[in-house]
Protein backbone atom coordinates (compact mmCIF):
# COMPACT_ATOMS: atom_id res chain seq x y z
CA UNK A 1 0.00 0.00 0.00
CA UNK A 2 1.25 3.23 -0.38
CA UNK A 3 1.02 5.12 3.17
CA UNK A 4 1.60 9.12 4.40
CA UNK A 5 3.08 9.78 7.56
CA UNK A 6 2.20 12.95 8.77
CA UNK A 7 4.75 14.55 11.63
CA UNK A 8 7.61 12.52 12.54
CA UNK A 9 8.26 13.25 15.80
CA UNK A 10 8.81 10.06 18.07
CA UNK A 11 5.59 8.18 17.45
CA UNK A 12 5.31 9.67 13.38
CA UNK A 13 9.11 8.23 12.56
CA UNK A 14 9.43 5.19 14.46
CA UNK A 15 5.68 4.34 12.66
CA UNK A 16 6.88 5.65 9.70
CA UNK A 17 9.63 3.42 9.55
CA UNK A 18 8.14 -0.04 10.48
CA UNK A 19 5.84 1.00 8.07
CA UNK A 20 8.20 0.78 4.77
CA UNK A 21 9.88 -2.52 6.95
CA UNK A 22 6.62 -4.10 6.19
CA UNK A 23 6.72 -3.64 2.69
CA UNK A 24 4.23 -0.32 2.18
CA UNK A 25 5.92 2.49 0.35
CA UNK A 26 5.88 5.26 2.53
CA UNK A 27 5.88 9.14 2.03
CA UNK A 28 6.85 11.34 5.31
CA UNK A 29 6.49 14.56 6.11
CA UNK A 30 7.27 17.03 8.90
CA UNK A 31 6.34 20.79 9.11
CA UNK A 32 9.66 21.41 10.64
CA UNK A 33 12.06 22.03 7.54
CA UNK A 34 15.24 21.50 9.82
CA UNK A 35 13.93 18.24 10.66
CA UNK A 36 12.97 17.26 7.23
CA UNK A 37 17.29 18.00 6.05
CA UNK A 38 18.22 16.39 9.51
CA UNK A 39 16.23 13.17 7.92
CA UNK A 40 17.71 13.68 4.10
CA UNK A 41 21.13 13.42 6.04
CA UNK A 42 20.58 10.58 7.57
CA UNK A 43 20.42 11.23 10.89
CA UNK A 44 17.62 10.68 13.49
CA UNK A 45 16.99 13.55 15.44
CA UNK A 46 16.34 12.24 18.79
CA UNK A 47 17.59 9.48 20.51
CA UNK A 48 15.77 5.92 20.58
CA UNK A 49 17.56 2.27 20.67
CA UNK A 50 17.63 0.77 16.94
CA UNK A 51 15.52 3.70 15.09
CA UNK A 52 18.55 4.54 13.34
CA UNK A 53 18.89 1.53 11.85
CA UNK A 54 15.26 0.81 11.01
CA UNK A 55 15.46 4.17 9.49
CA UNK A 56 18.85 3.58 7.32
CA UNK A 57 17.14 0.34 5.95
CA UNK A 58 13.78 1.79 5.08
CA UNK A 59 15.48 4.76 3.13
CA UNK A 60 18.06 2.30 1.49
CA UNK A 61 15.16 0.22 0.40
CA UNK A 62 13.33 2.97 -0.92
CA UNK A 63 10.39 2.61 0.41
CA UNK A 64 10.63 5.76 2.99
CA UNK A 65 10.81 9.14 1.24
CA UNK A 66 10.97 12.40 3.64
CA UNK A 67 9.26 15.20 1.01
CA UNK A 68 8.76 18.59 1.77
CA UNK A 69 5.64 19.60 1.29
CA UNK A 70 2.31 18.32 2.84
CA UNK A 71 0.53 17.97 -1.10
CA UNK A 72 3.66 15.61 -2.60
CA UNK A 73 2.99 13.59 0.93
CA UNK A 74 -0.85 12.54 -0.11
CA UNK A 75 -0.49 12.17 -3.57
CA UNK A 76 -1.69 8.96 -4.56
CA UNK A 77 -2.07 7.99 -0.70
CA UNK A 78 -4.41 5.30 0.24
CA UNK A 79 -4.41 5.87 4.52
CA UNK A 80 -2.39 8.68 6.08
CA UNK A 81 -1.44 8.92 9.71
CA UNK A 82 -1.63 11.81 11.61
CA UNK A 83 1.34 12.04 14.12
CA UNK A 84 1.61 15.61 15.23
CA UNK A 85 1.66 17.26 18.50
CA UNK A 86 -0.62 17.53 20.43
CA UNK A 87 0.88 19.44 23.61
CA UNK A 88 -1.51 20.25 26.64
CA UNK A 89 -3.34 23.46 27.04
CA UNK A 90 -3.25 25.70 30.31
CA UNK A 91 -7.05 24.34 31.59
CA UNK A 92 -5.44 20.53 30.77
CA UNK A 93 -7.28 19.82 27.74
CA UNK A 94 -5.06 18.72 24.14
CA UNK A 95 -4.22 21.52 21.52
CA UNK A 96 -5.62 19.82 18.88
CA UNK A 97 -5.23 23.33 16.13
CA UNK A 98 -2.01 20.80 14.56
CA UNK A 99 -4.47 17.83 13.89
CA UNK A 100 -6.97 19.84 12.44
CA UNK A 101 -4.56 22.00 10.01
CA UNK A 102 -3.85 18.30 8.56
CA UNK A 103 -7.27 17.48 8.53
CA UNK A 104 -8.01 21.02 6.15
CA UNK A 105 -4.96 19.98 4.39
CA UNK A 106 -5.61 16.25 3.59
CA UNK A 107 -9.27 17.79 2.28
CA UNK A 108 -6.99 20.42 0.18
CA UNK A 109 -4.29 18.32 -1.23
CA UNK A 110 -6.28 14.78 -1.58
CA UNK A 111 -5.85 12.88 -4.97
CA UNK A 112 -8.26 10.68 -4.65
CA UNK A 113 -9.96 8.55 -1.57
CA UNK A 114 -8.34 8.09 1.32
CA UNK A 115 -8.35 6.90 4.97
CA UNK A 116 -7.04 9.68 7.63
CA UNK A 117 -6.04 8.18 10.40
CA UNK A 118 -4.97 9.53 14.37
CA UNK A 119 -2.23 8.33 15.44
CA UNK A 120 -2.13 11.33 17.91
CA UNK A 121 -3.40 11.02 21.09
CA UNK A 122 -6.71 12.58 20.88
CA UNK A 123 -9.09 12.88 23.18
CA UNK A 124 -12.75 10.91 22.62
CA UNK A 125 -14.90 12.44 19.47
CA UNK A 126 -12.06 14.38 17.88
CA UNK A 127 -12.78 12.59 14.75
CA UNK A 128 -16.05 13.24 14.75
CA UNK A 129 -14.67 17.03 14.68
CA UNK A 130 -12.38 16.00 12.21
CA UNK A 131 -14.87 14.79 9.90
CA UNK A 132 -16.58 18.30 9.98
CA UNK A 133 -13.56 20.08 9.72
CA UNK A 134 -12.78 17.76 6.26
CA UNK A 135 -16.21 18.38 4.89
CA UNK A 136 -16.25 21.74 5.49
CA UNK A 137 -13.00 22.34 3.54
CA UNK A 138 -14.02 20.54 1.11
CA UNK A 139 -17.00 22.32 0.19
CA UNK A 140 -15.03 25.23 0.34
CA UNK A 141 -12.34 23.56 -2.05
CA UNK A 142 -14.98 21.88 -4.18
CA UNK A 143 -13.22 18.28 -3.64
CA UNK A 144 -15.58 14.88 -3.84
CA UNK A 145 -13.20 12.58 -2.55
CA UNK A 146 -14.64 10.23 0.04
CA UNK A 147 -12.10 10.96 3.12
CA UNK A 148 -12.65 8.26 6.02
CA UNK A 149 -11.50 9.25 9.43
CA UNK A 150 -10.20 6.10 12.02
CA UNK A 151 -8.65 6.01 14.98
CA UNK A 152 -5.21 4.12 15.49
CA UNK A 153 -3.63 4.64 18.89
CA UNK A 154 -0.32 4.03 19.75
CA UNK A 155 0.99 2.40 22.83
CA UNK A 156 4.72 2.92 22.38
CA UNK A 157 7.12 3.42 25.42
CA UNK A 158 10.11 5.94 24.63
CA UNK A 159 13.20 3.51 24.65
CA UNK A 160 11.63 0.91 23.64
CA UNK A 161 9.72 2.47 20.90
CA UNK A 162 10.74 0.37 17.74
CA UNK A 163 10.23 -2.82 19.58
CA UNK A 164 6.82 -2.08 20.64
CA UNK A 165 6.16 -1.52 16.87
CA UNK A 166 7.55 -4.69 15.63
CA UNK A 167 6.45 -6.42 18.19
CA UNK A 168 3.36 -5.10 19.96
CA UNK A 169 0.95 -6.46 22.26
CA UNK A 170 -1.98 -5.61 20.63
CA UNK A 171 -3.72 -3.32 17.53
CA UNK A 172 -6.36 -0.87 18.49
CA UNK A 173 -8.24 0.60 15.35
CA UNK A 174 -11.66 2.12 15.05
CA UNK A 175 -13.39 2.80 12.09
CA UNK A 176 -17.02 3.82 10.76
CA UNK A 177 -16.56 2.55 7.48
CA UNK A 178 -15.95 -1.05 5.95
CA UNK A 179 -13.33 0.54 3.71
CA UNK A 180 -11.59 2.47 6.33
CA UNK A 181 -11.67 -1.08 8.28
CA UNK A 182 -10.38 -2.85 5.50
CA UNK A 183 -7.55 -0.81 4.85
CA UNK A 184 -6.01 -1.01 8.32
CA UNK A 185 -6.86 -4.42 8.18
CA UNK A 186 -4.41 -4.96 5.04
CA UNK A 187 -2.00 -1.96 6.78
CA UNK A 188 -1.49 -4.71 9.60
CA UNK A 189 -1.42 -7.97 7.21
CA UNK A 190 1.56 -8.75 7.52
CA UNK A 191 2.41 -7.73 11.16
CA UNK A 192 0.01 -9.94 12.66
CA UNK A 193 0.34 -13.13 10.44
CA UNK A 194 3.65 -13.06 10.89
CA UNK A 195 3.13 -12.53 15.31
CA UNK A 196 -0.42 -13.11 15.40
CA UNK A 197 -0.80 -9.67 17.50
CA UNK A 198 -4.49 -9.72 19.18
CA UNK A 199 -6.76 -6.56 17.03
CA UNK A 200 -8.97 -5.19 18.85
CA UNK A 201 -11.82 -3.65 15.80
CA UNK A 202 -14.10 -0.90 16.95
CA UNK A 203 -15.13 2.45 16.74
CA UNK A 204 -13.54 5.72 16.86
CA UNK A 205 -14.34 7.16 19.99
CA UNK A 206 -13.78 4.17 21.73
CA UNK A 207 -10.36 3.40 19.61
CA UNK A 208 -9.64 7.07 20.99
CA UNK A 209 -10.71 6.54 24.61
CA UNK A 210 -8.74 3.29 24.83
CA UNK A 211 -5.40 5.38 24.57
CA UNK A 212 -6.35 7.62 27.02
CA UNK A 213 -7.94 5.10 29.56
CA UNK A 214 -4.75 2.89 29.16
CA UNK A 215 -2.02 6.09 30.06
CA UNK A 216 -4.18 7.41 32.98
CA UNK A 217 -4.79 3.49 34.28
CA UNK A 218 -0.95 2.94 34.21
CA UNK A 219 -0.28 6.34 35.98
CA UNK A 220 -2.17 5.48 38.66
CA UNK A 221 -0.42 2.78 39.62
CA UNK A 222 2.81 4.64 39.32
CA UNK A 223 0.57 6.97 41.75
CA UNK A 224 -1.02 5.10 43.75
CA UNK A 225 2.64 2.99 44.56
CA UNK A 226 4.37 6.46 45.53
CA UNK A 227 1.58 7.08 48.20
CA UNK A 228 2.16 4.04 49.52
CA UNK A 229 6.04 4.60 49.81
CA UNK A 230 5.03 7.96 51.73
CA UNK A 231 2.67 5.64 54.26
CA UNK A 232 6.10 2.95 54.18
CA UNK A 233 8.23 6.28 55.06
CA UNK A 234 6.25 7.22 58.32
CA UNK A 235 5.78 2.96 59.51
CA UNK A 236 9.33 1.77 58.70
CA UNK A 237 7.66 -0.45 56.15
CA UNK A 238 9.43 -0.92 52.51
CA UNK A 239 7.73 -0.71 49.36
CA UNK A 240 9.24 -2.87 47.48
CA UNK A 241 8.69 -6.13 49.36
CA UNK A 242 5.06 -4.78 49.50
CA UNK A 243 5.16 -4.05 45.30
CA UNK A 244 6.74 -7.39 45.05
CA UNK A 245 3.84 -9.26 47.56
CA UNK A 246 0.95 -7.66 45.42
CA UNK A 247 2.19 -8.21 42.43
CA UNK A 248 2.03 -11.84 42.62
CA UNK A 249 -1.83 -11.86 42.96
CA UNK A 250 -2.68 -12.53 39.34
CA UNK A 251 -5.15 -9.67 39.55
CA UNK A 252 -2.77 -6.76 40.08
CA UNK A 253 0.34 -7.81 38.18
CA UNK A 254 4.05 -6.38 38.88
CA UNK A 255 3.99 -4.15 36.39
CA UNK A 256 4.27 -0.38 36.94
CA UNK A 257 4.44 -0.78 41.09
CA UNK A 258 7.50 1.07 41.37
CA UNK A 259 7.83 3.89 43.70
CA UNK A 260 9.80 6.81 42.78
CA UNK A 261 10.26 9.95 42.26
CA UNK A 262 7.18 10.21 40.17
CA UNK A 263 6.49 9.74 36.36
CA UNK A 264 7.09 11.99 33.47
CA UNK A 265 7.70 12.35 29.57
CA UNK A 266 5.16 13.26 26.85
CA UNK A 267 2.39 10.82 27.73
CA UNK A 268 1.28 9.99 31.13
CA UNK A 269 0.97 13.63 32.29
CA UNK A 270 -0.61 15.05 29.71
CA UNK A 271 -2.72 12.28 29.05
CA UNK A 272 -3.99 12.21 32.62
CA UNK A 273 -4.61 16.35 32.19
CA UNK A 274 -6.75 15.61 28.80
CA UNK A 275 -8.42 12.64 30.10
CA UNK A 276 -9.65 14.29 33.25
CA UNK A 277 -10.74 17.41 31.11
CA UNK A 278 -13.06 15.27 28.57
CA UNK A 279 -14.41 14.26 31.95
CA UNK A 280 -15.01 17.63 33.04
CA UNK A 281 -16.42 18.46 29.52
CA UNK A 282 -18.87 15.61 29.49
CA UNK A 283 -20.34 16.50 33.11
CA UNK A 284 -18.12 14.20 35.24
CA UNK A 285 -15.39 15.13 37.82
CA UNK A 286 -12.67 12.31 37.21
CA UNK A 287 -11.79 12.79 41.26
CA UNK A 288 -9.33 10.00 41.14
CA UNK A 289 -6.94 11.52 38.24
CA UNK A 290 -6.66 14.83 40.30
CA UNK A 291 -5.43 12.89 43.03
CA UNK A 292 -3.20 10.81 40.58
CA UNK A 293 -1.84 14.06 39.36
CA UNK A 294 -1.32 15.99 42.82
CA UNK A 295 0.46 12.66 44.71
CA UNK A 296 3.05 12.41 40.97
CA UNK A 297 3.88 16.20 40.98
CA UNK A 298 4.51 15.62 44.94
CA UNK A 299 6.79 12.87 44.68
CA UNK A 300 9.46 15.71 43.59
CA UNK A 301 9.01 17.78 45.96
CA UNK A 302 9.72 14.83 48.52
CA UNK A 303 13.63 14.77 47.01
CA UNK A 304 14.03 18.79 48.13
CA UNK A 305 12.87 18.38 51.16
CA UNK A 306 15.37 15.38 52.25
CA UNK A 307 17.94 17.16 50.62
CA UNK A 308 16.77 20.58 52.74
CA UNK A 309 16.69 18.25 55.96
CA UNK A 310 20.34 17.26 55.50
CA UNK A 311 21.66 20.08 54.16
CA UNK A 312 19.26 22.94 55.58
CA UNK A 313 19.76 25.61 52.98
CA UNK A 314 20.75 24.95 49.52
CA UNK A 315 22.15 28.16 48.69
CA UNK A 316 25.60 27.87 47.63
CA UNK A 317 25.21 23.64 48.19
CA UNK A 318 26.81 21.62 45.16
CA UNK A 319 23.97 19.10 43.87
CA UNK A 320 24.80 15.88 41.42
CA UNK A 321 22.02 14.79 39.77
CA UNK A 322 22.62 11.21 38.00
CA UNK A 323 20.22 11.24 34.82
CA UNK A 324 17.91 14.22 33.11
CA UNK A 325 16.34 12.18 30.56
CA UNK A 326 12.73 10.87 32.36
CA UNK A 327 12.92 7.78 31.73
CA UNK A 328 16.32 5.22 30.16
CA UNK A 329 16.40 4.86 26.73
CA UNK A 330 15.52 8.39 25.49
CA UNK A 331 16.48 11.79 25.43
CA UNK A 332 13.56 13.31 26.36
CA UNK A 333 13.75 15.76 29.11
CA UNK A 334 9.36 16.63 28.82
CA UNK A 335 8.02 16.62 31.96
CA UNK A 336 11.50 15.43 33.36
CA UNK A 337 11.51 14.95 37.33
CA UNK A 338 14.98 15.55 37.40
CA UNK A 339 14.81 18.93 35.12
CA UNK A 340 12.17 19.77 37.88
CA UNK A 341 14.19 19.16 40.60
CA UNK A 342 17.09 21.24 38.92
CA UNK A 343 14.53 24.23 38.28
CA UNK A 344 13.80 24.16 41.87
CA UNK A 345 17.51 23.77 43.03
CA UNK A 346 18.92 26.72 41.15
CA UNK A 347 16.10 28.91 42.12
CA UNK A 348 17.38 28.28 45.81
CA UNK A 349 20.31 29.41 44.08
CA UNK A 350 22.40 26.00 44.47
CA UNK A 351 25.06 24.50 42.23
CA UNK A 352 23.40 21.98 39.68
CA UNK A 353 25.87 19.28 38.24
CA UNK A 354 23.66 17.19 36.08
CA UNK A 355 25.22 13.35 34.50
CA UNK A 356 23.15 11.87 31.21
CA UNK A 357 24.51 9.45 29.07
CA UNK A 358 22.52 10.92 25.91
CA UNK A 359 20.70 13.79 26.89
CA UNK A 360 23.33 16.67 27.71
CA UNK A 361 22.71 18.49 23.95
CA UNK A 362 18.59 18.90 25.40
CA UNK A 363 19.94 19.79 28.75
CA UNK A 364 21.89 22.26 27.77
CA UNK A 365 18.75 24.14 25.96
CA UNK A 366 16.69 24.20 29.32
CA UNK A 367 18.98 24.44 31.59
CA UNK A 368 22.07 27.19 30.41
CA UNK A 369 22.75 27.32 34.00
CA UNK A 370 23.88 24.03 35.22
CA UNK A 371 26.43 22.03 34.46
CA UNK A 372 27.42 19.34 32.47
CA UNK A 373 28.93 15.83 32.72
CA UNK A 374 29.30 12.90 30.32
CA UNK A 375 31.00 11.09 33.66
CA UNK A 376 28.97 10.52 36.52
CA UNK A 377 31.94 10.53 38.96
CA UNK A 378 32.80 13.49 37.48
CA UNK A 379 28.99 14.81 38.26
CA UNK A 380 29.78 14.23 41.57
CA UNK A 381 33.10 15.44 42.14
CA UNK A 382 33.10 17.89 45.03
CA UNK A 383 29.20 17.39 45.44
CA UNK A 384 27.37 18.20 48.73
CA UNK A 385 25.00 15.62 47.52
CA UNK A 386 23.67 13.26 45.04
CA UNK A 387 20.37 12.56 43.52
CA UNK A 388 19.55 9.12 41.25
CA UNK A 389 16.80 10.70 39.30
CA UNK A 390 16.73 8.19 35.76
CA UNK A 391 17.56 4.04 36.27
CA UNK A 392 20.25 4.19 33.66
CA UNK A 393 22.38 1.41 33.81
CA UNK A 394 25.24 3.49 33.73
CA UNK A 395 24.02 4.68 37.09
CA UNK A 396 22.98 1.39 38.37
CA UNK A 397 26.11 -0.10 37.82
CA UNK A 398 28.39 2.53 39.90
CA UNK A 399 30.62 1.25 43.07
CA UNK A 400 29.44 2.90 46.29
CA UNK A 401 33.48 3.09 47.14
CA UNK A 402 33.65 4.88 43.97
CA UNK A 403 30.83 7.74 44.97
CA UNK A 404 32.27 8.10 48.61
CA UNK A 405 35.56 9.05 47.45
CA UNK A 406 33.95 12.10 44.68
CA UNK A 407 31.54 13.22 46.62
CA UNK A 408 32.06 16.07 49.81
CA UNK A 409 29.94 14.69 52.04
CA UNK A 410 28.12 10.85 51.66
CA UNK A 411 24.37 12.09 51.36
CA UNK A 412 22.58 10.49 48.84
CA UNK A 413 18.85 10.26 47.89
CA UNK A 414 18.32 7.32 45.64
CA UNK A 415 14.76 8.85 43.67
CA UNK A 416 14.36 5.51 41.80
CA UNK A 417 15.51 2.89 44.45
CA UNK A 418 18.39 1.82 42.40
CA UNK A 419 20.71 0.82 44.92
CA UNK A 420 21.40 -1.30 48.13
CA UNK A 421 20.25 0.63 51.14
CA UNK A 422 22.43 -1.96 53.06
CA UNK A 423 25.33 -1.26 50.95
CA UNK A 424 25.47 2.35 50.99
CA UNK A 425 24.51 2.92 55.03
CA UNK A 426 27.65 0.33 55.42
CA UNK A 427 29.92 2.66 53.61
CA UNK A 428 28.89 5.48 55.85
CA UNK A 429 26.45 7.15 53.42
CA UNK A 430 23.39 9.24 54.86
CA UNK A 431 21.51 7.07 52.35
CA UNK A 432 17.87 8.09 51.30
CA UNK A 433 15.45 6.26 49.03
CA UNK A 434 11.63 6.24 48.51
CA UNK A 435 9.53 4.38 50.80
CA UNK A 436 12.65 1.99 52.47
CA UNK A 437 15.34 2.18 55.23
CA UNK A 438 16.68 5.46 55.12
CA UNK A 439 19.68 7.39 56.36
CA UNK A 440 21.99 5.73 59.37
CA UNK A 441 25.23 7.48 60.06
CA UNK A 442 25.55 10.94 61.82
Amino acid sequence: MKLSVIGLGHVGLVTAAAFAQWGHEVMAFDIDASRREHLRRGKVPFYEPGLQDLFDEAVAGGRLTVVDDLGGTLAGTDVAFVCVGTPPLPGGGPDLSYVEQVGSAVAEHATGDLVLVEKSTVPANTGRRLEQVIAREQRRVGSSHRIYVASNPEFLREGNAVEDTLNPDRIVYGTSSVHARDALREVYRVLVDEHDCPVVETEVATAELIKHASNAFLATRISFMNAVAQICDRVGADVEVIARGMGLDDRIGPAFLRAGIGYGGSCFPKDVDAFAHLAREVGYEFDLLESVRAINSGQRDLVLRKLEGELWHLAGKSIAILGAAFKPGTDDLRESPAIYLAEQLLEQRAKVRIYDPVALNAVAKVLPDAERFDDPLEACSGAHAVVVATEWSEIRNLRVEDLREHLAHPIIVDGRNVFDPDTFIEAGFRYHSIGRRSVSPI
